[in-house]
């Protein structure tokens, strides 16, 4: 698996038409002191390479750190600049030093290494908007006309979708030490964000046994990537499930961050684009997970803080509006995304809103007091830090546990 995924490293940094070494900036999200492995964030992309045995761990002024890999300025965050050189067939890094200047999507040489950005953008959350607020034409309420729960036809199809989860064998029949499978689809963000909700989920003496929380969602994967039912992200999504246990007939529930890389526009441009996209994204995953039943949809975190164009502000905060779109178009009976059989082909799961991420960057959200504050994002000020993980996985553990629907297959009896 080492191998391979330096292998990666080496395509994509483009070692091809680079001198046997160069250098490159750099954020760190992990460092594996015992497998001697980096991730981090460089060149706009989240990478994992190789650390040469000898490599030379340095201070901002190149001297050497007194202790190594294991040295505290080395934490997630951090900004060094990696010295890559080519050892036999893969990529190595031979010297780490703190500090640099580190580039990304839009962001131009010489850019400052970490993101400053903005602690608040002056934007009201989506759920505490009214009937009456507006926002580009775009009323409030995760529902619309200021309502955050599902009208009353809709609820009482998530009623009916729901009493159809239970565990299943690996062929999708009815069986009572079978599984329930719950996937996540999705990009960078997602998968960190989800792989952090699995371990708290996994450690829930609440939750039941017969759930298997498997993290599908992955780097660089957007929905415009998941649109194409031949990418490799489907097969990567195969295989982590078969590493869990679960055959696609098990899987039941997804939750899906809508997201796409570089929107650009105003909303009626990028969301229909977006929300072009994620239909697709449902009819595939309708057919390669035929036993799905609901699909919870959410949006990005607060962007203020990121200076480049993977993601920023106002597109993270208006991804929001593609969710409700999409779920508006299905309660009015869109043939593109029917759930029921009984209607004609199906091309979807059932979509109701999972957790609403957004708030105001440091402006507390009335609802439950939620601020994203500067250290909850990485360098980049896009992907969540180690505490930003936190928030969102503990939002989704207690959304799955609490939600009047997903609490009915989540919980152990």
């Amino acid at each position: 698996m080492l191998c391979h995924l330096v292998g990666i490293v080496a395509v994509v940094f483009a070692v091809v038409s680079q001198p046997p070494g160069f250098e490159v900036g750099a954020i760190i999200r992990k460092i594996d002191v015992e497998k001697r492995v980096a991730e981090v964030f460089a060149n706009g992309q989240e990478r994992t390479v190789r650390i040469a045995a000898d490599a030379k761990i340095l201070d901002k002024d190149g001297k050497d750190l007194s202790d190594g890999l294991e040295a505290a300025e080395l934490k997630e965050g951090a900004t060094v600049t990696l010295n890559v050189e080519r050892d036999g067939n893969a990529m190595a890094i031979v010297a780490i030093r703190l500090g640099g200047k580190v580039n990304g999507p839009g962001r131009p040489n010489g850019a400052a290494q970490t993101s400053v950005g903005k602690s608040s953008v002056g934007f009201k959350p989506l759920n505490e908007m009214s009937a009456r607020d507006e926002y580009k034409g775009e009323d409030g309420g995760l529902y619309g006309g200021g309502q955050n729960e599902p009208p009353e036809s809709h609820n009482a199809a998530a009623e009916l979708q729901t009493a159809k989860i239970g565990p299943l064998d690996a062929k999708g029949d009815p069986d009572t030490d079978g599984r329930i499978g719950l996937v996540s689809i999705s990009m960078s963000n997602a998968t960190q964000e989800f792989s952090r909700f699995k371990q708290l989920a996994d450690a829930d003496a609440e939750k039941s046994p017969l759930v298997a929380v498997v993290d599908c969602a992955q780097g660089g994967q957007t929905m415009a990537r998941w649109a194409d039912p031949e990418a490799p992200c489907w097969a990567e999504a195969d295989r982590r499930l078969k590493s869990s246990g679960v055959s696609p007939e098990q899987v039941q529930v997804a939750w899906i961050k809508l997201a796409n890389a570089g929107p650009s526009g105003e909303l009626r441009e990028h969301g229909k684009q977006l929300e072009r996209d994620t239909r697709t994204v449902l009819t595939n995953l309708t057919a390669h997970f035929p036993n799905l039943r609901i699909a919870y949809l959410g949006s990005r975190i607060y962007g203020g803080y990121a200076d480049g164009r993977l993601n920023p502000e106002p597109y993270a905060y208006e991804g929001a509006f593609v969710v409700r779109w999409l779920i508006q178009s299905q309660v009015a009976a869109d043939a593109e995304l029917n759930y029921d059989p009984e209607r004609g082909e199906m091309k979807s799961p059932l979509l109701l809103w999972g957790p609403y991420f957004w708030a105001d960057g440091t402006t507390p959200r009335k609802s439950d007091g939620l601020v994203w504050e500067r250290g909850d994002l990485a360098g980049d000020g896009t992907h969540p830090s180690n505490t930003g993980r936190q928030k969102v996985a503990e939002q989704l553990l207690n959304f799955f546990k609490t939600d009047a629907h997903a609490q009915a297959w989540f919980l152990e009896d």
